[in-house]
């Protein structure tokens, strides 16, 4: 027995090697895989994003990117092709705009620059980032479309990926969340530089199954980018989600029966993604899983709420979003998709499209502070009002009133009898010179002129800025504020530059001959007078009816030329006054005009400029190109 027993347990010593060489083999590939599952669970990324090797040190069936599985034998496992490494720089097309979206991109270009000074730069950031990516994404390749799978937990969408790509390369499985980081996958070379910008690593880069020569023509150009759960636990996998979806052209949104009309996707993404409508696919997936007519129910439904979502949907030829029903795990409609993401990508448009409505949606953002919906300006009837209520405050009325009284004055002075000259010149000598108007002698009333003045500066900004969007509006107004300060005493100044010339008034041409008729009447006088004297001193005969004759004619006539030439004056007098009031309103109304209408002006200028570039970027948004 013992014999027998050693026998037994003797081995050959072929059969022992053999077997310490698989012991040892087995013991060395379970320390691996610990140790590399460790390493991933401590760097909180999943195992098939844990090995940083390069792909090309890789064996075919492990690539670094995904562990195997242990569920099945190693024979069950499909190869994953990974994107070779280029030898040598590729010839890459550049995307190239039309001219609708050019002119667009020029016009938001231009309302950024203009708008800088007056609004903040959190208001122009995202108008600023779309012009940002738009340059960036045009000096890349214009052949390929960047097509981004989202979805939450549990949707399917990383089955989906292998199912169009042919090959399993992103990872499924119950354990949530499954993928951790963007992977992508290339129908065709040169699109390196557009996953460089998506911040996808090479390793995470890979390449669809080669022997499906007919899928490969048929999807050409498509980059595809499988992305974190948009919902997932993980606060870095929904920022990753949101960074990419802000990069690529076009989104497949892949949803399953249960989540279809979760809150948080059409309340933060579809709802505020609905101008892309016409770059998104929207997928509804797991359909096997549905009984009987359960899945056009579900599907009808889905279209229900991407229509309260404000989602247009690509039916009956019109342009909108793609709303489709497949199973990734049996096969049913992912062709359908595949032929719909074919024509999708053959087109060349999802950029200037997603461009486009990046536009929209940022012209959308900036309506409040660019549109309205009434007359703005400043009319000819405001800024009549505005020289009116400058010229009251330096008394342009006064002014020209004092300067017909002296014209007056002057005209009675020359015609006037020289016994009520003597008279007038007794009363009014101590009155000032008439050949200079004081204006606001009085500290009230500079205080009163002063006040007139602000509240005219704030009615024309009022005026000028009604109906404006609030930045624009708040503008104005500083500006008619700054054009407001030291604008009293400037008036003031010109009020005394632009008042009555020194001296006296000129005098018209009958002057000289009243002056003489006046004088032929106090002759008269006198003559009748003298001559009365030598008669009652006996120097002359008696004959009153002379000399009485004359000195009533001198009388009555003094004053009557006076009368006539009083009656004549009115009029040169009254053109006189209303020309110094002319030229003090033309004074008030040049300064206030230089200091206030003119900045008011001039940012009126730069808001009707900006609204014509506004109107320019959305007024294109019909064209899609």
């Amino acid at each position: 027995m013992t014999a027998v027993t050693d026998q037994d347990h003797t081995e050959h010593p072929d059969h022992r090697e053999h077997s310490e060489r698989l012991e040892h083999s087995d013991h060395t590939e379970r320390s691996d895989h610990l140790e590399h599952s460790e390493h991933s669970e401590h760097s909180g990324l999943s195992a098939d994003d844990a090995d940083g090797s390069p792909p090309d040190a890789a064996d075919p069936w492990d690539d670094g990117l995904i562990a195997r599985r242990v569920n099945g034998s190693a024979g069950e496992e499909q190869c994953r092709v990974t994107e070779p490494r280029a030898s040598a720089p590729q010839k890459v097309t550049p995307l190239e705009y039309g001219p609708q979206l050019g002119s667009r991109l020029d016009a938001l270009r231009e309302l950024v620059g203009l708008s800088r000074t007056r609004l903040d730069n959190r208001t122009l950031a995202q108008a600023g980032r779309v012009l940002d990516e738009a340059a960036a994404r045009r000096g890349l390749s214009g052949q390929h479309t960047v097509v981004a799978l989202a979805g939450a937990t549990g949707s399917g969408k990383s089955q989906l990926f292998n199912a169009l790509a042919g090959v399993p390369i992103s990872e499924t499985g119950v354990r949530r969340p499954t993928t951790a980081a963007p992977i992508a996958c290339s129908w065709s070379d040169g699109a390196a530089s557009l996953i460089e910008r998506l911040g996808i690593p090479p390793r995470l880069r890979r390449r669809p199954l080669q022997s499906a020569t007919e899928v490969d023509e048929r999807l050409r150009g498509l980059v595809l980018v499988d992305l974190p759960d948009h919902d997932s636990a993980a606060v870095q996998h929904r920022e990753q989600v949101d960074r990419v979806l802000g990069l690529v052209d076009a989104v497949i949104w892949v949803v399953d029966p249960e989540k279809y009309a979760d809150a948080m996707l059409h309340e933060r993404y579809l709802r505020p993604m609905a101008a892309h409508a016409e770059v998104m696919f929207v997928v509804l997936n797991q359909v096997d899983r549905l009984p009987g007519e359960a899945a056009e129910q579900v599907l009808d439904d889905l279209r229900r709420l991407l229509d309260e979502d404000g989602i247009a949907l690509g039916e009956y030829g019109e342009p909108g979003t793609t709303v489709l029903a497949l199973s990734a795990l049996t096969g049913e409609g992912v062709g359908d998709l595949r032929d719909a993401l074919g024509r999708f990508v053959a087109e060349r448009g999802a950029p200037a499209r997603r461009i486009s409505a990046d536009i929209d949606i940022a012209a959308a953002r900036l309506w409040p502070v660019y549109a309205t919906r009434r007359r703005t300006g400043l009319s000819e009837e405001a800024r009549e009002e505005f020289s009116d209520r400058l010229a009251d405050a330096v008394g342009a009325t006064a002014a020209g009133e004092a300067a017909e009284r002296a014209w007056l004055r002057n005209a009675n002075r020359a015609c006037g009898t020289p016994w009520l000259r003597l008279w007038r010149w007794c009363r009014q000598r101590s009155e000032p010179s008439t050949g200079r108007v004081t204006l606001r002698g009085h500290p009230d009333e500079e205080i009163t002129a002063r006040q007139r003045v602000e509240q005219a500066v704030r009615t024309v900004a009022d005026r000028a800025s009604a109906g404006l969007p609030a930045p624009w509006a708040q503008a104005v107004r500083e500006a008619a504020v700054r054009g407001s300060q030291g604008l009293p005493e400037a008036l003031d100044e010109l009020a005394v530059r632009a008042g009555l010339p020194p001296g006296r008034p000129p005098r018209p041409g009958w002057w000289p001959v009243a002056v003489l008729a006046q004088v032929s009447m106090t002759a008269l006088q006198f003559v009748g007078g003298l001559w009365l004297l030598a008669q009652i001193i006996g120097v002359v005969p008696p004959n009153l009816g002379v000399p009485v004759l004359l000195m009533v004619i001198g009388i009555v006539g003094g004053p009557l030329i006076e009368w006539s030439c009083r009656m004549a004056a009115r009029g040169p007098a009254r053109r006189y006054g209303l020309e110094a009031e002319r030229r003090l309103r033309e004074a008030a109304s040049g300064c206030g005009r230089a200091r206030v209408l003119d900045p008011v002006a001039a940012e009126l200028l730069r808001y009707r400029e900006v609204r014509e570039r506004y109107g320019q970027v959305v007024g294109v948004g019909a064209g899609r190109s």
